[in-house]
C-alpha cells in the first residue's frame, strides 16, 4: 500500500505515491490559485489589479490557505484573504481536488 511498482527488463522501480497532509494542502492551494486566476480573467481584471479574496466556510480550504498564504497572495496579487465567510453575495462555487468545494468571491481593491 502506498507504493507503485513496475518491473521491466530486470529493472524494478518503486515509487511512494502516498500524499502527506502538507502536500495535500499545497495541492488545494494550487488549485485555488488556478480558480482565482480564471475568475480574474472572467471578470475582466487586469494582470496588475490587486484583489481581495473571500472564501466560504470550509475547514480543509481554510487550513490550506493558512499554510500557503504567502504563495496564494503573491500568485493572485491578493491584498487580503478572508476564510470561513458567510453571506457571500457574488460568490461562485468552486470544486478543488477530491471533491473539496468552497464558495469564492473576489473584489478589485485598486486601479492597478
Amino acid at each position: 500500500p502506498g507504493l507503485l511498482v513496475h518491473s521491466e527488463n530486470g529493472l524494478t522501480v518503486a515509487l511512494d505515491v502516498s500524499i502527506s497532509e502538507e502536500l495535500h494542502k499545497e495541492g488545494i492551494a494550487r488549485e485555488l490559485v488556478n480558480r482565482i486566476q480564471n475568475l480574474r480573467k472572467d471578470r475582466g481584471l487586469e494582470v496588475t489589479d490587486r484583489i481581495g479574496i473571500r472564501l466560504g466556510a470550509n475547514d480543509i480550504v481554510r487550513a490550506s490557505v493558512e499554510t500557503n498564504l504567502d504563495y496564494i497572495c503573491s500568485e493572485t496579487l491578493a491584498d487580503s484573504i478572508e476564510t470561513n465567510q458567510s453571506n457571500l453575495l457574488e460568490a461562485i462555487e468552486v470544486t478543488l481536488e477530491e471533491g473539496v468545494s468552497t464558495e469564492l468571491e473576489i473584489t478589485k481593491t485598486n486601479e492597478g
